[in-house]
């Protein structure tokens, strides 16, 4: 695909992001790079819960989570 260069800069389809909300747009050694960035996780803390038998376990998740 070419397109062209206006003031303004260039236009990507959106049909190459979809279901991305955030890109990083850097150069490196005359390389344009667009990268689609994800949210940030703790953000979603909390968003897709899970049952479990501790009672604990929003006191202690990091515990049970890393000792996996």
């Amino acid at each position: 695909m070419k397109a062209i260069v206006s003031e303004e800069g260039v236009n990507i389809p959106q049909e190459y992001l979809r279901g991305v909300n955030v890109v990083d747009i850097r150069l490196e050694q005359h390389v344009v790079i667009v990268t689609p960035v994800d949210e940030d996780p703790i953000l979603k803390l909390g968003t897709a819960p899970v049952e479990t038998d501790d009672n604990d376990a929003s006191l202690n998740h990091d515990k049970y989570i890393y000792s996996k």
